[in-house]
C-alpha cells in the first residue's frame, strides 16, 4: 500500500451531466474515471409484463442504495495492464487476456477469479476499497432513475448500444428497423451515456458482479448488498448487460444470467470503489 498521501487523496470533478467524478491515477498517464451514483430507493427486477422478461427477475422489491462511486466505463485493456503490474496478492494476471484488442476496449476473457485479484491489487496500490459492484447497485446504476426495460426507454437500436441487432429472437425490442452486427466489442464511450453519466450498461460485454447466484429473488437483501452464500466453493456467480453477440432482451436492464466462476468469453467489469464522501 502506497505511504504517499498525496495519491490517496481525491478531487471531486463535476461534469456536464450534473454528476461528479473522480479520477484514480494509475500510473504510466493512464487514469480510471469514477462516478458518484446518489443514493437513493428503487423497484428492482422485472414486472411480469415486461417482455422477454424471466422469473429469476422476480419478485420485484424495493432495494435502497447508499451512494458509492462506479466506473464510467467496463475496465479497459490499458487499464487492466496497468493493475496487472502491480505486485500480486492471490494469484497471477495475464496483462493481455483479451480477444478484441485495443488499449481504450473492455478487457474481455477474464473470469470472476481474475478480476477480485484486479481489485485486490488496485486497493493495495491506492489505499482504497475496490470492488465489484452487487447485482443492487449495478441495476440501479443502470436504471439511473427509469423503470423501463432499458435506461433510454421501452425499445434498443444498434445507435444505442453494441449487441446483435440482425438476430434477434423476436425482435420486440428492435422494432424500428432491423440493426448492426459489429461482430466484435467497442471502445469504451462508444454510446450516449445514461443519466448517471455511465456508458455501455447495455451490451458491448457482459459484467461481473460479486453476488452468487439464486433462482430468484425470494429473500433478497433490500440494503443493496451483494447476495453472498455461506460456502461459495460451488456457486455460480451473476452476469448483467449483455454483449455485442448477444440478442436484444438479454440487454434489458432487469436481465441476469448465471455462470461458472471461470467462464471468460464475452465478459468484462467495472469497478466499485467505497471511499466514504468525507
Amino acid at each position: 500500500m502506497s505511504n504517499d498521501s498525496n495519491e490517496k487523496r481525491i478531487i471531486i470533478t463535476r461534469y456536464k451531466r450534473t454528476g461528479q467524478y473522480f479520477t484514480e491515477n494509475l500510473g504510466d498517464g493512464v487514469g480510471l474515471d469514477m462516478v458518484l451514483i446518489p443514493g437513493g430507493t428503487f423497484l428492482m427486477g422485472s414486472p411480469e409484463d415486461e417482455l422477454e422478461s424471466r422469473d429469476n427477475e422476480r419478485p420485484q422489491h424495493e432495494v435502497t442504495i447508499q451512494p458509492f462511486f462506479l466506473g464510467r466505463y467496463t475496465v479497459t485493456q490499458v487499464q487492466w495492464r496497468v493493475v496487472a503490474s502491480y505486485p500480486q496478492v492471490d494469484r497471477e494476471l495475464n496483462p493481455d487476456p483479451s480477444v478484441f484488442k485495443g488499449d481504450n476496449r473492455p478487457v474481455e476473457n477474464v473470469n470472476w477469479e481474475d478480476v477480485i485479484e484486479f481489485c485486490k491489487r488496485l486497493s493495495h496500490k491506492t489505499g482504497r476499497e475496490y470492488k465489484l459492484p452487487s447485482e443492487a447497485q449495478w441495476e440501479y446504476a443502470c436504471r439511473a432513475g427509469t423503470r423501463t426495460p432499458f435506461h433510454f426507454g421501452e425499445t434498443i437500436t444498434t445507435d444505442l448500444a453494441n449487441y446483435d441487432g440482425t438476430n434477434d429472437q423476436s425482435g420486440l425490442y428492435s422494432k424500428v428497423r432491423k440493426g448492426e452486427y459489429q461482430e466484435q466489442t467497442t471502445d469504451v464511450g462508444s454510446f450516449p451515456p445514461n443519466n448517471f453519466g455511465l456508458h455501455d450498461m447495455h451490451g458491448n460485454v457482459f459484467e461481473w458482479c460479486e453476488d452468487d447466484w439464486h433462482d430468484n429473488y425470494e429473500g433478497a437483501p433490500i440494503d443493496g448488498s451483494a447476495w453472498i452464500d455461506e460456502d461459495r466453493t460451488n456457486t455460480d456467480r451473476v452476469l448483467r448487460g449483455g454483449s455485442w453477440d448477444t440478442f436484444s432482451s438479454i440487454c434489458r436492464s432487469a436481465c441476469r444470467i448465471s455462470i461458472y466462476r471461470h467462464i471468460v468469453f464475452d465478459i468484462s467489469f467495472r469497478v466499485v470503489c467505497m471511499m466514504p464522501l468525507t
